[in-house]
C-alpha cells in the first residue's frame, strides 16, 4: 500500500505548482478539466489514501479501484473518493474527459455542507461511484461549469457558493443508481478493513437513548470478523494508517458531537448509548479528543 498521497504532493506530482491558499482556514478547494491530465507524459497517482475529498465527473472507458473493488466504466459517471478509502483510476483507453474537483475536510466544517461527509457516497462501506444518462451528465457538467465560474470570480461570499455547488452533486448522485461493482481480488488488508467499516457503520446514527452500541473495542470487531485483533490492526493500518482503537473513537467522536448538537438527550444517556460505563468515562474520552467537555458543545 502506498502512503497517504498529501494535498501538497498532489500539486506538486500533478500540476508543478502549489497554490497559495492550501492552509485558508475556511478549507482549501480547486477544481481541474481531465484533459488536461491526459497523454503519455501525464502522471498517475498510486493506489493511495489521500488526505482530500475528490468527486469526479466522467466520460470514456475507465476503470476505477476503491478499497477492495473495482468498477468498469463504458461511457458517463460520477466518481467521489473521501480520505479514508484508498483508490485510483485508469483511463482505458486514454480518452478520458471531464473534470474534478479536489476540496478538505475543513471546507466540509461549515453549516451548508453539515452531514455531507456522512452521506452514503463518502462513507467508507458506502457507493462511490454513480453511472449518468447523457442528460444526466449534461446537469453534472452545468454544475462544474458554475464551479469553475465562480472559483475564478472576485465575489466575496463565493466559497458559500462554491459549498452549495458540492452539496447539490452529493444530492444528485443520490438520486441515481449506484454502479455495478465488481469484485475483484484485493490483498486479505483491503477486505478486512472494508468489512471492519461496514460492521462500524451499520450501528449508526443511533435513533434513540435506549440504544446501546454493541461492537465498540477492537476486541470485539476482531471476534465478529473471526480474526485475531494483532491481524484486524495490522490490515486497519495498512489500508487506513490507523488502529482499531483509533477508527473507532473517531466514529464515536463524531456520532457524540452529532447528538449533543441535535438532540435534547441527557449526557448521561449519550454516554449510556455509545457504551461507556460512567458519564465521567465519556467526558474524560470526549475532552481526550476534542479538546473541550460534552456540556461545553451543547451550548454553543
Amino acid at each position: 500500500m502506498q502512503k497517504t498521497v498529501s494535498l501538497e504532493a498532489f500539486y506538486q506530482q500533478k500540476i508543478h505548482w502549489l497554490p497559495d491558499n492550501l492552509q485558508q482556514d475556511l478549507g482549501h478547494f480547486n477544481v481541474f478539466r481531465i484533459d488536461e491530465f491526459m497523454g503519455p507524459t501525464a502522471t498517475r497517482l498510486p493506489y493511495s489514501r489521500k488526505d482530500f475529498f475528490k468527486i469526479s465527473l466522467v466520460t470514456g472507458r475507465s476503470n476505477y479501484h476503491y478499497a477492495d473493488k473495482t468498477v468498469q466504466v463504458e461511457g458517463n459517471a460520477l466518481f467521489f473518493a473521501n480520505p479514508r478509502v484508498p483508490y485510483e483510476w485508469e483511463s482505458l483507453d486514454g480518452e478520458l474527459t471531464g473534470s474534478f474537483c479536489i476540496f478538505t475536510e475543513a471546507f466540509l466544517r461549515h453549516p451548508l455542507l453539515a452531514g455531507l461527509a456522512e452521506l452514503p457516497m463518502f462513507k467508507p462501506a458506502g457507493q462511490p461511484l454513480y453511472t449518468l444518462t447523457d442528460s444526466q451528465f449534461a446537469d453534472a457538467k452545468q454544475l462544474f461549469e458554475k464551479l469553475f465560474f465562480e472559483l475564478d470570480s472576485s465575489y466575496a461570499y463565493k466559497y458559500d457558493l462554491l459549498r452549495s455547488h458540492v452539496f447539490e452533486l452529493a444530492h444528485t448522485a443520490l438520486k441515481l443508481q449506484p454502479a455495478t461493482v465488481l469484485y475483484r481480488e484485493g490483498t486479505a488488508a483491503t477486505r478486512i478493513a472494508a468489512l471492519f467499516t461496514e460492521l462500524l457503520e451499520r450501528q449508526f446514527p443511533l435513533e434513540n437513548p435506549h440504544q446501546q452500541l454493541r461492537l465498540r473495542t477492537a476486541q470485539a470487531f476482531a471476534g465478529q470478523l473471526a480474526v485475531h485483533v494483532n491481524h484486524l490492526n495490522r490490515a486497519l493500518k495498512e489500508v487506513t494508517g490507523k488502529t482499531t482503537r483509533q477508527l473507532i473513537a473517531e466514529r464515536l467522536v463524531r456520532e457524540a458531537h452529532a447528538l449533543l448538537k441535535h438532540t435534547s438527550w441527557q449526557v448521561a444517556e449519550i454516554s449510556y448509548a455509545l457504551g461507556f460505563e460512567q458519564p465521567a468515562h465519556f467526558s474524560a474520552f470526549f475532552k481526550q479528543h476534542l479538546g473541550t467537555t460534552p456540556s461545553a458543545v451543547r451550548i454553543v
